[in-house]
């Protein structure tokens, strides 16, 4: 039909001349036509054949007559996918990293392939299913499960888990669902999950281009490029300087897996194009509710091997708190997924960029098809075995409004009962988040059954929001709030303060790479802070001195670093920091207690001192303790987990007067390493309450 379109097109060019206006409006309507067939031939290819299962000794085959899957039987592993043309989607050819991407980490991988490293255990061995039963099979659908049980005698070598690993394909669907049931029994050991993920290593011969976001995709590097001989290893073994690549256009690029991370409230779809022949594979993840830590949770997506990844459960970003821990004898029982793998395809490469764009859509159906009502387990609730809560969340700031004000855009969800912002560290249960709309409203659907408590974060206000009364979910229930209010922390006045409340240090000085760590992508990016090495950039700005910010003069998105990190002043040898704050008190009040309020954005093995005009002060005013272990500056991830401490300033501490200069000393003490610090997301300085 292109073929027709082609000539046809070709035809009207030569169309008689004296007749313009026609011969423009056919063109015209001929371009759109084609840009709508393209579009269309974007679209999964559909078939009315019957899903079809042929199980063999060693593998099992699921065919639909769009794609072909192939697993090892009984172990579950995906070893082949064969569409669009080419044999196998799946790498196979690789000495260690075949059919999925394996990380030497205490924890659990499921997927393409399986890994395990024991607590205390140095070895690394597949997670392979022991049993294989087929659950569903129909013309509409096949649904399979390997399962391995845990064995006594195996302790110290295998998990004390029972595993259950499904795969579903649907008739005319292109593209398979993925999901696996964890549970911990009660004759079962202590034991934790460090990592847990959905992985696949692809043809490194066919998928050359990444596409993470509209903004973050580009052709990629080749593993190769990463081996020693063509590669310089930097600060930790994930980043590396390509020195000799295939490729000449990579020379003297960083390639680095954390640049391609993101938080989980946007972490739907990522993945590979290939080009010749032009085919897309595509990693959707259609709800969060399985994953960890909330929605500014970060983590991995797609990086070279080629690999794409659909993350559950990892300590990035957040630590040893995101670390799953179980008692001996701790029952417990999680279903992580389903995920789906979308498979598309286009006849010209030429158009092969529009496959991102399908993959999108085929995201936004996923979403909006969600819960899904075809998986076969008990252990997953199909839509009308879940809840629903409505209501409308207001703040009130009497400082700032004498009325309350809508929670506009705020991040509003259900989590395991526990303190105030809890759920940042939560990674047992289930979380459920929506977003406010203009007038602070929200509806969060499709909440499995379960007590919980209601919690809030909203942007433009310091501090967490939790409900104090606990919710109990009911299957089918529908529960109203009614009107909830939050009291950000406030004791007084705003006397003055640095940043934005957003939880992130974006908008603080992101400065320019060094020229010799440069990832293209991120030149003139909004993400900047994603470059390479931005740590080591402090030293350079500020070689002898650190970091001083008056108040009324200096600029926080020109003059505050977005890190306070160490400074280099030897090999391997560092130094910790301090920085200054100056302002001017005009009239005081002599017997109140000043507030200061201290939003951090990321902590990586920090202890923050605060001082008040006195940069000797032993003990200091208020100091942290070592906190944090998100490990955020190295990873690109302009903020971590978060934290709030609010320090009061007692009046006989400041000065008044025009002539008087205050000063507060921030001081990060610890200094092991080059990327050791804090990310600031705000400061406020605040009043006595009866201040005027």
């Amino acid at each position: 039909m292109l073929f027709w379109l082609a000539q046809n097109e070709e035809h009207v060019v030569n169309i008689d001349h004296q007749v313009p206006m026609f011969k423009n409006s056919l063109q015209g309507f001929l371009k759109v036509l084609v840009v709508v067939i393209v579009v269309w031939l974007s679209t999964p290819a559909m078939s009315n054949t019957a899903v079809q299962l042929h199980v063999q000794d060693d593998q099992v085959v699921i065919d639909n007559g769009i794609f072909q899957l192939t697993l090892s039987n009984p172990g579950g592993i995906v070893t082949g996918i064969r569409y669009g043309g080419i044999d196998n989607l799946i790498e196979l050819r690789n000495k260690d990293l075949n059919g999925g991407y394996l990380r030497p980490c205490s924890g659990i991988l499921i997927g393409a392939n399986q890994e395990v490293k024991e607590q205390g255990e140095s070895s690394i061995r597949m997670i392979e299913g022991t049993s294989f039963t087929v659950i569903v099979e129909n013309e509409e659908q096949v649904e399979l499960s390997f399962t391995r049980i845990w064995v006594p005698s195996l302790q110290g070598k295998q998990a004390p888990l029972k595993i259950d690993k499904r795969f579903v394909v649907l008739r005319g669907c292109s593209g398979f669902y993925s999901y696996a049931i964890f549970e911990h029994l009660e004759d079962m050991p202590a034991f934790i999950i460090n990592t847990t993920r959905i992985a696949f290593m692809l043809n490194k011969d066919k998928f050359h281009y990444m596409a993470v976001a509209d903004n973050r995709q580009r052709f990629m590097p080749d593993p190769e490029d990463r081996l020693p001989n063509r590669s310089q290893v930097l600060a930790y073994p994930e980043a590396v300087l390509l020195v000799d690549p295939l490729e000449p256009e990579f020379q003297g690029e960083v390639d680095d897996k954390y640049q391609y991370s993101c938080e989980d409230k946007d972490n739907r779809v990522h993945g590979w194009i290939s080009f010749d022949p032009p085919v897309g594979f595509w990693q959707i993840t259609p709800s969060n509710e399985f994953r960890t830590g909330g929605p500014f949770k970060q983590d991995l997506t797609s990086h070279v091997n080629p690999t794409t990844l659909a993350i559950f459960v990892t300590p990035h970003y957040a630590g040893a708190d995101l670390v799953v821990k179980f008692e001996a004898g701790e029952i417990w029982k999680k279903v992580y997924g389903p995920v789906f793998i979308h498979l598309n395809s286009v006849p010209d490469k030429n158009e092969g960029l529009s496959l991102w764009d399908n993959a999108k859509e085929q995201m936004n159906i996923q979403v909006q098809s969600w819960p899904y009502n075809f998986p076969a387990s008990e252990d997953f609730p199909l839509s009308n075995q879940r809840g629903i809560l409505s209501g409308r969340l207001l703040v009130q700031d009497r400082y700032i409004s004498k009325q309350n004000m809508p929670a506009k855009g705020a991040f509003v969800g259900l989590a395991a009962p526990g303190d105030v912002g809890s759920w940042q560290r939560e990674c047992k249960g289930y979380q459920f988040w929506t977003r406010t709309d203009e007038a602070g409203y929200f509806t969060i659907k499709g909440i499995r059954a379960g007590d919980y408590n209601l919690y809030a974060s909203v942007p433009g206000f310091i501090g967490d929001y939790r409900y104090d009364v606990a919710i109990k979910v009911a299957a089918g229930s529908v529960i109203e709030t009614g009107d909830l209010v939050y009291g950000p922390p406030r004791d007084g006045p705003t006397l003055w303060e640095i940043g934005v409340p957003n939880r992130s240090a974006a908008e603080f000085y992101i400065p320019d790479p060094n020229p010799m760590y440069i990832n293209k992508l991120y030149v003139n990016h909004p993400d900047r802070f994603r470059q390479y090495g931005l740590w080591e950039r402090y030293a350079d700005l500020y070689p002898d001195e650190d970091l001083v910010y008056t108040i009324g003069v200096s600029d926080y998105k020109k003059d505050w670093f977005f890190a306070q990190v160490t400074r280099k002043i030897g090999e391997k040898t560092y130094k910790g920091t301090t920085w200054q704050i100056k302002f001017k008190l005009g009239t005081m009040d002599q017997n109140g207690t000043y507030k200061l309020r201290l939003a951090l954005a990321s902590a990586q093995n920090s202890e923050l001192q605060v001082r008040v005009n006195d940069a000797e002060a032993n003990p200091p005013l208020f100091s942290t303790g070592e906190i944090g272990k998100d490990n955020a500056i190295a990873r690109h991830g302009i903020h971590g987990l978060y934290w709030l401490f609010n320090v009061e300033v007692p009046s006989a501490l400041l000065m008044q007067g025009d002539d008087k200069i205050n000063t507060i000393y921030l001081t990060q003490t610890r200094h092991t390493s080059p990327f050791q610090g804090i990310m600031y997301d705000y400061i406020r300085l605040e009043g006595p309450s009866a201040s005027t």
